[in-house]
């Protein structure tokens, strides 16, 4: 038979669901007609589900061994892109959506959790497990109002598995938090930079900012065997005259791309500054070394404020932004998917992750049973260019994926 997408369908269902689901569009915020589509897909298939008030998607299957624990699948309905149409083709092993994102980022585990709960719900397997959780959010892309909206205190499970990872076999045990900071530099004096230039109680807060932050940490941290734990980022900084180039900018409404050029052209040079500030930011996957870190800024605040004293001074601030989510001590997932992996004949790769997603949330919240959710991150099929117009998937990797999220659950059950 001829390898085309029409036939590869017709073979391999998680395939073709995976297919209907990408031909939807659903940007953030905008995901109506796809949870119409699987609340459908349940009902054709004996499968609970439901929307919430918030319009994400719950689905139950029942326990056939009640003595066993439940688990979820988790997995985003938003799609990076717009509404307009999704016209899909096979590109050798890709997967690939004409002029646009295609949306595997996280359609992938959407399909996956669709075709386990259809399995499970049929028993065609003959599975013996408790029972299986399964939510669908919304708008992760964007705000992640989605998983805010979840209510936690009605799922049975504390297992949690996120597949929103782009890579086959990946299993992700932590990830890094956000949090920004502000620095300021003030001088206590201003001046002219002609009458006043002698004076040397008048410092310049551009100079001196340049002197504080070449103190402080940039880049990692922290690191161990999975990867980057902590780090710090300078991500701009901000002095000197450039009030006359900003109100020209704003003023004649130019348009460019590289401001920074712009502004230097009028920047002025006359005056002694007398404020400078930085922003930064910080992402750990541990609390504790996030706060080793932020000591450390501190005290160089605090110490460059004792020099200066009298003549200058530096203020620090931290603002935090997404929880981390810290390495479980339990390892019961890593054992299962470890063993499903072997099954189905690859290596998994259990790491960190140096950002944000739906684990942050889930694992600073409690179930029904008053237990801190346990989460992961999984990987279920190779997705290259996420988020973009050259975006595709490796279906065989695909086909592979939903085997390893089927024998994770066998083996999350023995």
């Amino acid at each position: 038979m001829e390898v085309n997408l029409e036939n590869l369908r017709k073979e391999n269902e998680v395939l073709d669901i995976f297919c209907n689901l990408v031909s939807i569009p659903s940007p953030s915020l905008k995901e109506e007609k796809v949870s119409e589509w699987i609340i459908d897909f349940c009902k054709e298939n004996g499968i609970f589900g439901k929307l919430d008030n918030y319009g994400n998607v719950y689905i139950y299957i029942p326990a056939t061994d009640s003595s066993k624990e439940p688990i979820m699948l988790s997995s985003h309905m938003d799609v990076v892109g717009d509404d307009s149409p999704v016209n899909i083709y096979l590109d050798g092993d890709f997967i690939k959506a004409q002029g646009r994102t295609l949306g595997a980022d996280d359609k992938v585990g959407v399909a996956c959790a669709l075709k386990l709960a259809k399995d499970l719900a049929k028993n065609t397997s003959g599975i013996n497990h408790g029972g299986l959780e399964i939510t669908f959010t919304r708008d992760e892309e964007t705000g992640m109002s989605g998983i805010e909206h979840v209510e936690f205190d009605k799922i049975k499970s504390k297992y949690v598995l996120v597949c929103d990872a782009d890579k086959l076999g990946q299993l992700q045990i932590s990830g890094a938090s956000y949090t920004n900071v502000k620095i300021t530099v003030k001088g206590l004096k201003g001046g002219h930079s002609g009458i006043d230039i002698g004076d040397e109680t008048r410092l310049n807060a551009a100079k001196l900012i340049a002197e504080l932050l070449a103190q402080m940490p940039q880049g990692v941290f922290y690191k161990d065997e999975t990867g980057v734990i902590t780090s710090c980022n300078l991500g701009a900084v901000v002095a000197g005259g450039i009030q006359n180039s900003v109100a020209s900018i704003v003023e004649k409404g130019i348009k460019t791309n590289d401001y920074i050029t712009e502004i230097m052209k009028k920047t002025s040079t006359n005056i002694i500054n007398t404020l400078g500030m930085a922003s930064y930011s910080i992402r750990s996957a541990s609390v504790a070394k996030e706060e080793a870190l932020k000591v450390l800024m501190v005290s160089i605040v605090e110490k460059f404020n004792k020099k200066y004293e009298g003549l200058a001074e530096a203020n620090i601030e931290f603002e935090v932004h997404l929880l981390p989510f810290e390495k479980a001590d339990d390892d019961r997932i890593e054992i299962a998917h470890t063993k499903a992996c072997d099954t189905v004949g690859i290596k998994n790769d259990i790491s960190s992750f140096h950002a944000g997603a739906e684990t942050h949330i889930y694992c600073h919240n409690k179930n029904s049973k008053g237990e801190t959710f346990m989460p992961v991150l999984l990987g279920l099929a190779d997705v290259y260019n996420m988020h973009s117009a050259s975006e595709k998937v490796d279906y065989k990797t695909l086909l592979k994926g939903y085997e390893v999220i089927k024998n994770t659950f066998i083996e999350f059950n023995k």
